[in-house]
């Protein structure tokens, strides 16, 4: 671990044959054009268009690769020496798909433009380290290529995905964000901010004692979130209503249930009855504001019926809580 860390038994860019540069650049090439395939796929059901980009930048780098191997066969035999961008310090590195894909469409093409420039770069300095006419011929001419194609997911972009399709892209990317996490994260906070605020302000009146209530609004929050979770992920797979992952919206709805409910908890640690009791009640309106804000940023519904809505019904809990424990 350390050793990938720091660099230790990697080999310096400086130390590398010809033979070897020539190696890097073809293995290079070849993880390249095997990223922008994963891209494509990765893109190819929800976004086809982009898709379509990312296999023609995979094709182009199939090129490179193809041309570099002929060089490598007419100067140095068939064997190619095994060494990857990872054996070298201070090489270029690549993300896995799977790291980048869930980062937005935008964000993939800017990726995709980082590594052609950081693919641009290698070439200039691989050039400078060979003495052999044709091959320098080829390092410069591959790095006047790389230096084209930094903008190549942006023209390939132009041909494929025109501005009404990638606007229609990142809408339907935004409304998969909310579906997938807004939606789920906005019923969990709902839930656990006002559910538990009966339990918890009952409790709190009812004994007086602040640690007792820290408890029961503990129990209440992380109860509320496992059931929350479960429940969200177990009803529907995603499949059919185009939600998405199970597993994420899960998470999404109970991590924010038990937040909403933990909000208002954490101040009864305080020992001081009153004091708690104030921060809490202050706690408790921060957080059904910000329920009427998420609601109003990405459910498009209107502030003031969304603060009426969740202050409203938040303010009638807590006033039943505070009615039943000093009752």
């Amino acid at each position: 671990m350390l050793s990938r860390v720091f660099g230790f038994g990697r080999r310096s860019f400086e130390s590398l044959s010809e033979q070897e540069i020539l190696a890097l650049a073809i293995s290079s090439e070849e993880d390249d054009a095997r990223i922008y395939r994963a891209y494509a796929d990765g893109l190819a059901d929800t976004y086809p268009n982009s898709a379509r980009v990312f296999d023609e930048m995979a094709a182009e780098e199939d090129g490179h690769r193809g041309a570099l191997i002929e060089l490598h066969r007419q100067r140095f035999g068939e064997r190619i020496p095994l060494i990857r961008r990872e054996h070298v310090k201070g090489y270029y590195e690549r993300k896995p798909d799977w790291l980048v894909r869930p980062l937005g469409i935008d964000r993939v093409r800017d990726q995709a433009e980082e590594m052609e420039r950081q693919a641009h770069l290698f070439y200039v300095e691989a050039a400078k380290r060979t003495a052999d006419a044709s091959t320098r011929k080829l390092l410069g001419d591959l790095a006047a290529a790389e230096k084209g194609h930094e903008s190549l997911a942006r023209r390939l972009g132009l041909q494929h995905v025109p501005e009404d399709v990638r606007e229609e892209e990142r809408t339907a990317e935004r409304r998969q964000f909310i579906l997938t996490y807004v939606q789920p994260g906005l019923a969990g906070l709902m839930d656990g901010s006002v559910s538990t605020l009966a339990p918890i302000f009952a409790a709190a009146f009812a004994t007086g004692d602040t640690w007792q209530t820290f408890l029961v609004g503990l129990s209440a929050s992380v109860g509320a979130g496992i059931s929350m979770g479960f429940t969200e992920a177990a009803h529907d797979d995603g499949k059919l209503s185009g939600r998405g992952s199970p597993v994420k919206r899960g998470l999404a709805s109970g991590i924010m249930t038990a937040v909403g409910g933990l909000g208002h908890a954490l101040p009864y640690l305080i020992p001081h009855f009153w004091t708690a009791t104030a921060i809490a009640i202050a706690v408790v309106f921060v957080e059904l504001w910000a329920i009427a804000f998420i609601q109003n940023r990405y459910m498009e519904t209107p502030f003031f019926r969304a603060v009426l809505q969740v202050v409203l019904g938040g303010s009638l809990v807590l006033a039943a809580g505070v009615i039943i424990g000093n009752a």
